[in-house]
């Protein structure tokens, strides 16, 4: 059948709909689902100009498979990049970019405030081969500046962090990536593109989760890299093609139906979490809450200018206590009362969920790793759904009002 060409000055809400390969012969408006491991040539000169790379045509799923191409070209829309290479997790898609982008004797600058799993693969996996990290204050970016060293590669930020929301300069950093010949890359997986887009902002690349908003529903493991077709192809394609750190096409083909639905999720997530955050700032027994759509937060300005005016979905609060073995004791408390809430490590739900940054996402930090990131042991972090946010202010009551 005829293919239509979609105009080029679509919004992001239709983008996020509409982008995807060319339909098959049957015409599908549901996006197809082709569940193969290899895919069937038309003879072996064909088999072998596309093995090669020279001719265009599906050969293995490992590294070419048209549902997970059309999650990668949806992606690539909504961040504004000229292309998207998925892999099978977001740890997968930061492992592949510094597979891509590293050697050995090469230095890397990165925030202490990211994601626990980051900074172990990061710091510690790749200084096995003897790769060296710089771990900085998120928001200094005089820390930044004065750990470039003639080797430096990469610089790598979360922005908000998780879990307490700090935000970065995008543009500053890639400033100081650029005037050192690096490379920028940012995770942005707790706005998402419906929020942000750091592309817009001098980022070279940018890491997803999809297991995350892009998703929506807590379903399947994904995740990407998004930048320009140079870079993609050049340095992480081969990567994906010899490692396999790949996305399975169900995996990809869920994803990409949870994007149908991001921009309106991203609304009423944002919306309700500047609810919950307003109304814990103001319990007697809060001694701090993280939200970047607070006025109180200390980044409160950039992130309204970065992220599209709302402050994500993401709201950490930090219960009272004399001392750390007391405060680890309330915030289990304060979990463990909730009846509402998921106590699990995921966000990005639809379903609010709840946890103990100390003890999970950031475990297995040192204790000293986890001070310089800010990770106390009386921190709880919300990742807020689509509940009713008064059933989630009276399912944090019952531990709350009861410390």
């Amino acid at each position: 059948m005829t293919q239509k060409k979609l105009p080029d000055d679509l919004q992001l809400e239709t983008l996020a709909v509409r982008v995807a390969v060319d339909k098959s012969p049957y015409g599908e408006n549901s996006e197809a689902l082709y569940l193969t491991s290899s895919f069937v040539q038309p003879d072996a000169a064909s088999a072998a100009r596309r093995f090669a790379g020279e001719e265009q045509g599906y050969t293995y799923s490992r590294f070419t498979n048209p549902t997970v191409t059309s999650m990668e070209q949806r992606l690539a829309a909504l961040e504004g990049t000229e292309a998207c290479l998925a892999a099978s997790t977001g740890m997968g898609a930061i492992l592949m970019l510094c597979m891509g982008l590293l050697k050995a004797g090469d230095h890397v600058i990165c925030s202490q405030s990211v994601f626990g799993s980051t900074i172990k693969l990061i710091g510690g996996e790749f200084g096995k081969f003897g790769v060296e990290t710089t771990f900085v204050s998120q928001t200094d970016l005089a820390q930044w500046k004065a750990a470039v060293r003639p080797n430096t590669k990469l610089l790598f930020a979360e922005t908000p962090t998780n879990p307490l929301t700090d935000i970065c300069d995008i543009r500053a950093l890639a400033d100081i990536a650029h005037n050192a010949g690096a490379v920028l890359a940012v995770d942005n997986c707790f706005c998402s593109p419906a929020l942000q887009q750091p592309i817009k902002y001098g980022a070279d690349l940018i890491i997803h989760s999809g297991t995350k908003y892009l998703d929506g529903q807590g379903r399947v493991m994904a995740g990407a890299i998004c930048g320009s077709r140079e870079m993609i192809d050049g340095k992480f394609v081969p990567v994906l093609r010899s490692a396999g750190m790949t996305l399975s096409p169900f995996n990809a083909w869920v994803v990409l139906k949870g994007m149908e639905t991001l921009g309106i999720r991203m609304q009423a997530h944002c919306a309700a979490a500047l609810e919950l955050a307003t109304w814990l700032s103001k319990h007697p027994k809060v001694g701090r809450v993280y939200y970047p759509g607070l006025s109180s937060h200390p980044q409160h300005e950039l992130a309204m200018r970065q992220q599209s005016g709302l402050g994500g979905a993401v709201v950490s609060f930090d219960v009272k206590g004399a001392d750390p073995a007391e405060l680890r004791k309330n915030a289990f408390h304060t979990i463990d009362q909730t009846l509402v809430c998921s106590i699990t490590a995921n966000l990005g739900d639809t379903k609010t969920t709840i946890t103990h940054p100390a003890s999970t996402s950031h475990g297995r930090l040192t204790e000293e790793q986890r001070q310089a990131a800010g990770i106390g042991q009386g921190l709880i972090r919300v990742a807020v759904g689509l509940d009713a946010v008064v059933d989630i202010q009276n399912d944090l009551l019952r531990g709350l009002d009861t410390l």
